[in-house]
């Protein structure tokens, strides 16, 4: 069993209810250890003085706050110690709020609460319903390791979950810090009736276990293959961004590969075999004397890419790989015919 990060009470009005604070995540990320390269030697980090190069010692070090042009207010750690929040055993709330009025922005950790000793189960549970039916998210603050947390609590499935909240300054304005944002929103044209079709034909239920940290998974790989001496593949280049011009056809052909998709209809073959039976280097049957089409099954996303833009096709970023292959023989045919 986990033990609990913090302990103390959540408390509002005249009521307190005894609780301990567990962390509801886990980070999977692979961490690693630094070498100087061509040796086994570990490289450490070390504190040190700018002007002499000199180690300096954990306790002769002081911060300092930078107020411009080079200048700094020295600040002793006892001086910090003074103005830190006290020792707090209780998450106050101050207000109870519609849960869907808390833009997720303001999100920044997850953690589970559960009650503190079973004598506490049934004020706990009365808590948790009445959040469920209210819709309501508890607003308070609490402190924890020397710093004041804003916090929402609010009822998950069997537990109540505790969000850790950025305070409002915290949160940056869009409009001021991201360049080229669109100034007035498309209310009609084939192009957004299309994405909107696109939107619904992939919609579906929440399902977390769909998705998974593939980055983490190729790191693991790549520790595993090189530990056993195997050959490390890269992967091929991501798409190209899709230009306005070709935007609406790529809307369509993306609409109607969703479709497929929900229809059980299976993709173009990847060996680019076709219904008459042609074979995986674009020749018939009877093969001879037709020539062959450029083996196509073997190329990578990336090549296929080249080849696309050679041909102009249009939309091609937002291709799948079959459907790339797909749209270069068909273009490579139509330049046959014309010559």
């Amino acid at each position: 069993m986990a033990r609990a990060i913090w302990t103390g009470s959540i408390t509002f009005g005249l009521v307190s209810i005894p609780v301990g604070l567990f962390s509801a995540t886990v980070d999977h990320t692979i961490h690693f250890h630094q070498f100087e390269r061509g040796t086994a030697d570990r490289v450490r980090n070390q504190r040190v003085n700018e002007r002499t190069g000199e180690v300096v010692e954990y306790s002769d070090i002081v911060k300092g706050a930078d107020i411009g042009e080079g200048e700094h207010v020295i600040v002793e750690p006892d001086e910090l110690d003074a103005v830190a929040p006290g020792r707090s055993r209780s998450l106050e709330i101050m207000d109870f709020v519609d849960l869907r009025e808390i833009d997720p922005v303001y999100y920044q950790r997850t953690y589970w609460l559960g009650p503190a000793g079973e004598q506490n189960a049934g004020p706990y549970a009365l808590l948790l319903e009445a959040l469920r039916r209210t819709e309501r998210a508890a607003i308070g603050t609490f402190v924890m390791r020397g710093k004041e947390y804003l916090a929402a609590v609010r009822a998950a499935e069997k537990v109540l979950a505790m969000e850790t909240l950025y305070f409002a300054d915290e949160i940056r304005d869009p409009a001021e810090e991201i360049p080229n944002l669109p100034e007035k929103r498309p209310t009609k044209g084939r192009e957004l009736d299309m994405a909107t079709q696109l939107i619904e034909s992939m919609s579906g239920p929440w399902r977390p276990r769909n998705y998974r940290d593939a980055y983490q998974e190729r790191v693991q790989k790549l520790i595993e293959d090189k530990r056993a001496g195997r050959e490390i593949v890269t992967e091929a280049e991501p798409a190209e961004a899709t230009e306005m011009s070709g935007l609406l056809a790529a809307l369509e052909r993306s609409v109607a590969a969703a479709k497929d998709r929900s229809k059980g209809t299976k993709p173009a073959s990847r060996n680019g075999a076709s219904k008459n039976g042609a074979s995986k280097n674009g020749a018939s049957k009877g093969g001879a004397g037709r020539g062959k089409q450029p083996d196509l099954a073997d190329a990578n996303k990336s090549e296929l890419l080249k080849l696309a833009r050679k041909h102009d096709i249009p939309g091609r970023s937002s291709m799948s790989r079959e459907e790339l292959a797909e749209a270069i023989r068909a273009a490579e045919g139509s330049a046959r015919q014309a010559s």
